[in-house]
């Protein structure tokens, strides 16, 4: 899982130096950004986020309890009625995005604003692409098939880049906006990643029978496991909302800041995707349908065991990245996004921005670990609780860091509500005995903190003996630099925890 999502978090790296380089951090790639954001915000909180924590939990309890046949009729059940719901969202999201431009972010130029509502109109439609997505990762990953859904952001990322390589030039010829090619590349990539489930969902005998007409929505719409989805959505969506509202207010503020605030704060995030994809995302769709299946069957030590060893991981991967992100964010922001149109000064705004990310990187990692325990228990009611709390203690952040540290401090602000947000969930964990700590925590954190040292006192010293934004004219060899010093602290750290007795190898073997 893990490294199908770095696959995909590369190609989209490559897809942001693309950007970046042809575009820069300008109005045109603002409004790019917004548009872009939006059918995002709704895949986040529908697809991704909503649906996704109500239907796997529900699913794996189904196919544990009630076998796979009648698994199939759910299934059939919820694609019939997620469809019809999503053409009825794509159409209306279409004729108003007018509205929604506005609502995201109403400090963008006329012409800003004019390129942004063109841009999501033509992407709204991948909102729909990437439900039905987000359906078929869910049954996929029940079924413990992971692959597929692993690897096919990849097409999105491919997808963009050739449209930015491709089609971009042919769009200055024909007089059209540049930028414009970039919302067609996300359409083209919304469709083929919805075009490969299909057989991978034949292969296991699970592909949705789709209704069409208004018969079958009503069968679908009285399956009882319909009703327990969207009862489930109700406060999950909620709970979601609270996430995607916060980055809605620190979208609005962006806009009214100086131009390029925008791009900065999105590259900085893009960047930061690598660890929290990587890490987070990855352990927590593996974990979800493997708690949910052992919730269902009432194995207590096991649904204990399993989140343990995903905080152990966040603990063991999480912490050297955010300290390499603290301590070494202008060599890697220079050698992935200083080319072209991108200059100096945006690569100084954007390392500021990615450090505030970076001081709220456990957190952000260690909830993708720690909600699953609470959904597969069909809870999602305390998470909610916990963000709607925390995005009022991000905004109170705002008030005071925005002020002194402009876009950076939006990011910060989300860094350190991250923090409290996971402290919160693991606290709830443990006080209501869903999660007990196995032995040796202090001896594996004592050992992991060494090797955090090592390595932060090496990236330190490589940041300042190299002048990164010097060797622009010699950007082969400034990556290659780049990989050795990455590769030599990484082969450092674990050096270090092997040299004093951490055995890397347990981590492997959990079932």
């Amino acid at each position: 899982m893990s490294a199908l999502t770095l696959a995909s978090r590369i190609t989209g790296l490559v897809r942001e130096q693309l950007i970046a380089a042809a575009f820069g951090a300008s109005a045109a790639t603002d409004a790019f950004q917004v548009a872009f954001r939006i059918p995002n915000l709704l895949r986040r909180l529908f697809a991704e986020g909503a649906f996704s924590q109500a239907f796997v939990p529900i699913l794996a309890a189904s196919r544990a309890t009630e076998g796979d046949e009648k698994t199939q009729t759910l299934i059939d059940a919820v694609a019939t009625v997620l469809l019809w719901a999503l053409v009825v969202v794509c159409a209306l999201g279409v004729i108003g995005a007018p509205v929604l431009v506005w609502a995201m972010a109403s400090g963008l130029p006329a012409d800003g604003q004019e390129a942004a509502v063109v841009m999501t109109r033509l992407m709204f439609p991948y909102i729909g692409c990437m439900s039905l997505v987000a359906l078929s990762a869910g049954i996929l990953n029940s079924w413990k098939h992971f692959v597929v859904p692993a690897a096919t952001p990849v097409l999105l990322n491919l997808s963009v880049i050739a449209a930015a390589w491709l089609l971009r030039p042919q769009f200055e010829v024909w007089g059209v906006r540049p930028v414009y090619a970039l919302a067609v590349g996300v359409m083209v990539g919304g469709v083929l990643q919805l075009a490969v489930q299909v057989p991978a969902l034949k292969r296991i005998g699970m592909l949705p029978r789709l209704g069409l007409g208004p018969a079958a929505l009503r069968r679908a719409w009285a399956h009882e496991g319909v009703h327990r989805i969207l009862k489930q959505m109700a406060p999950a969506l909620l709970g979601v909302s609270v996430a995607q509202l916060s980055l809605l207010v620190n979208t609005q503020i962006a806009s009214h800041l100086v131009a390029g605030s925008v791009s900065w704060l999105t590259y900085a995030d893009r960047l930061m995707e690598f660890p929290t994809a990587l890490l987070g995302v990855a352990m927590g769709v593996v974990l979800l349908p493997q708690l949910s299946a052992a919730q269902a069957k009432g194995e207590t030590e096991r649904y204990s065991g399993l989140l343990d060893w995903g905080l152990r991981l966040v603990v063991l991967l999480a912490l050297p990245c955010a300290v390499a992100l603290l301590v070494f964010p202008q060599p890697l922001v220079a050698v992935l996004y200083h080319y072209g149109a991108f200059t100096a000064e945006d690569v100084r705004q954007t390392v500021i921005a990615l450090m505030g990310y970076g001081a709220g990187l456990m957190g952000l990692v260690a909830i993708k670990v720690l909600a699953p325990g609470f959904y597969a228990k069909q809870d999602i009611r305390t998470p909610v609780r916990i963000a709607i709390t925390v995005l009022g203690l991000t905004q109170l952040m705002n008030l005071v860091f925005v002020p002194m540290l402009g876009h950076a401090g939006l990011a910060l602000s989300i860094g350190l509500a991250a923090l409290v947000n996971a402290t919160w969930l693991l606290t709830g964990l443990r006080r209501r005995g869903s999660y007990r700590p196995e032995p040796g925590w202090r001896g594996f954190a004592l050992r992991v903190v060494v090797g955090c040292v090592a390595l932060g006192a090496a990236l330190a010293w490589a940041a300042q003996a190299i002048d990164w934004i010097g060797l622009r004219s010699q950007p082969g060899w400034r990556a290659l630099v780049l990989a050795g010093v990455l590769g030599g602290v990484a082969l450092l750290y674990f050096g270090v925890l092997r040299l004093l007795g951490l055995d890397l190898r347990q981590f492997a073997r959990r079932q």
